[in-house]
């Protein structure tokens, strides 16, 4: 299996590959434990100016562009690095995971009441033999701890967290000794649109950069975070000059 070349963006670095999904697997099968970031404009500037998300995106065993933006900063320096959207990411391993891993437990862990659940029940009920264990994000400090008792003592393979950057990048560092051969991946918001509750933007959105557009429509609240965006891609510009 080919390993993955890191190459920097501004203060932190994406790993370049041409198949994510088979490397993961094959570190699952093993029971190598690995923390995935899904990196994009938005989390490259904010790391940037928070040395702990940057130190915490250096130590991840895998980093992937998750956003048109890394994948167009890399191909200004001559890189034809794929995207990789950590929804698909995720998706690629669920839907062959009974076939390609087998048995093993799965957690959900994010989103609003419900919504990791129903989540999980739309991926069962397209492979029944999926064991998918769930909570939402909303937890008080006793369902935290109960909820961290739960992943102990059941040892899933693959741990799914959508808590939003920069939380779930940081509560994933925080916890990952209870879980050391686990595979942890931050999902933002896919438990969403796996449950129905929001809709992933058209294809056509996604083959030419605009699903930040789409996303905004839903959550016009975002547009502050949006700001990030033309700040990137003007560091972007400069450090390529």
């Amino acid at each position: 299996m080919n390993q993955p070349t890191r190459y920097p963006v501004l203060t932190v670095a994406v790993d370049l590959l041409e198949d994510y999904t088979s490397w993961l697997l094959s570190r699952i099968k093993d029971n190598q434990g690995t923390q995935v970031t899904t990196l994009n404009a938005e989390m490259a500037m904010l790391a940037s100016e928070n040395n702990q998300l940057a130190q915490i995106i250096t130590a991840s065993e895998l980093v992937i562009p998750d956003g048109a933006g890394i994948t167009i900063y890399l191909r200004l320096r001559g890189y034809r690095q794929t995207r990789c959207p950590g929804i698909e990411l995720a998706s690629s391993i669920l839907a062959t995971w009974s076939e390609t891993i087998g048995t093993g437990v799965i957690a959900f862990y994010g989103g609003q009441p419900g919504i990791a659940a129903q989540a999980a029940q739309n991926w069962v009920s397209q492979d029944p033999n999926l064991q998918i264990i769930t909570n939402h994000g909303y937890l008080n400090p006793e369902e935290l701890q109960q909820w961290q008792r739960i992943l102990a003592a059941t040892q899933p393979k693959l741990i799914l967290v959508g808590l939003g950057v920069p939380r779930q990048e940081i509560w994933i560092q925080e916890n990952r000794n209870l879980c050391p051969n686990a595979t942890w991946i931050g999902v933002g918001g896919s438990f969403d649109i796996w449950a129905g509750a929001k809709s992933r933007a058209p294809a056509w959105f996604r083959q030419y950069n605009l699903e930040w557009l789409y996303r905004l429509y839903q959550e016009p609240w975002r547009w502050r975070r949006m700001l990030a965006l033309p700040r990137f891609f003007f560091r972007s510009l400069l450090s390529y000059i």
